[in-house]
């Protein structure tokens, strides 16, 4: 929070104003300037911008005991309420048609000005496609990119976990949330939310104690384009509210990126469209670092590592698949296991008749695989490898 007491006030009694919402707010600041101009205008004065009716609810708007709640909130160690006039409310916002007027912020305001990558996908991810968000994210995060996402379940947690893996000073991540900030949904993300607070940021732009309501998500996706330099989308279906994400980046210039995925599997129809319709197709984390380095004016990096020795960040962070070689490592009959599945979802009878093992053989080698992560077992029965 930045400015006296009284000037954020004026913002968040503008902010509860009935009926006026963001786009006749900014066009009150427009027209006078700071809110307190607004509320010491005359009536016709504001009627000339938002209608009679409307000037009279502005100049009859008491101050709420909301108002009271937020500047107690504000005043709370790592909390913070941006204002459209504030020095740290990211310009990047500027970019995009609605920018909200208040920003709730619980952590640190300052990397939503910092250089990021949004990664989106579905809620309902493949275990694969949340390897990958994980690993995407953490070799994103440290190579200096904020990573950027909206706290759901799926591809949303796991690229928030792969950035606070990153570790040191590189590493930085953002959760833009549909709810108020003092609201964290689903609930079963409430301890990802405080570990995220702690070397993050938790963003909003609803009012404390809004409730999950289903038509603030999309919303919330213009805050998560905006923010970012780029969306790289990981696991999406053709209905993922991803793919608006997505939309919202190409209209305000940023970067699209997708991961191709099997041609099997719905979760991968989204990507495979975002790709026909010109979103980039990447492998490696390098290959989104590379597209962003030249739009951010980075250099490229000079690499001379020793011999036998790689530079932290300089490998080329790819999805969750190490070399054939560690498949081969493992003992013959578990390593032909882990060739009949493949890297598409496969029910136990088809793999069982590519190895030609039976089902009670199968068993005894795909359990101590799950265990390892190097599988995971999926609906109605079947498996898909995630290295």
């Amino acid at each position: 929070m930045t400015g006296p007491a009284d000037d954020l006030a004026d913002w968040l009694r503008l902010a509860c104003v009935p009926g006026l919402g963001a786009q006749g707010q900014r066009a009150l600041l427009a027209a006078f300037g700071l809110p307190g101009h607004i509320f010491a205008a005359g009536r016709g004065a504001l009627a000339a911008v938002v209608g009679g009716t409307m000037a009279d609810t502005v100049l009859s708007a008491a101050p709420h005991e909301s108002i009271e709640r937020a500047l107690a909130w504000a005043g709370e160690a790592g909390n913070h309420i941006l204002t459209l006039a504030d020095a740290d409310y990211p310009r990047r916002l500027f970019d995009i048609a609605d920018p909200p007027p208040l920003l709730y912020v619980k952590g640190e305001p300052a990397l939503l000005s910092r250089p990021g990558i949004a990664l989106v996908g579905a809620r309902s991810a493949t275990a694969a496609g949340e390897a990958n968000a994980e690993a995407f994210a953490r070799a994103l995060a440290q190579q200096g990119l904020v990573v950027i996402s909206g706290l759901a379940l799926g591809i949303d947690a796991a690229a928030h976990r792969g950035a606070l893996a990153a570790g040191g000073a590189s590493a930085g991540t953002v959760a833009v949330i549909g709810t108020g900030i003092d609201r964290i949904y689903p609930a079963r993300n409430a301890a990802l939310a405080r570990e995220i607070a702690a070397s993050g940021a938790v963003v909003s732009e609803f009012p404390l104690g809004t409730p999950p309501l289903q038509h603030n998500f999309p919303r919330r996706n213009r805050l998560i384009a905006g923010l970012a330099e780029g969306v790289l989308v990981v696991e999406a279906a053709l209905g993922s509210g991803s793919l608006i994400t997505a939309r919202l980046a190409t209209e305000t210039g940023r970067e699209v990126f997708a991961i191709p995925g099997s041609i099997h599997s719905p979760l991968s129809r989204g990507c495979h469209r975002l790709i026909r319709d010109g979103a980039k197709l990447v492998e490696t984390a390098e290959d989104v670092f590379e597209e962003l380095r030249g739009r951010l004016g980075w250099p490229a990096p000079v690499v001379t590592p020793a011999k036998g020795h790689r530079r932290r960040g300089a490998e080329p962070a790819t999805p969750a698949e190490p070399p054939l070689q560690a498949a081969l490592a493992l003992d013959g009959e578990t390593a032909r296991v882990l060739e009949a599945i493949g890297h598409d979802p496969v029910d136990l009878d088809t793999i069982a008749a590519r190895c030609g093992l039976t089902v009670d053989a199968l068993y005894a080698i795909l359990l101590p695989l799950e265990l390892e992560g190097r599988l995971a077992q999926l609906p109605g029965g079947r498996f898909q490898r995630i290295t």
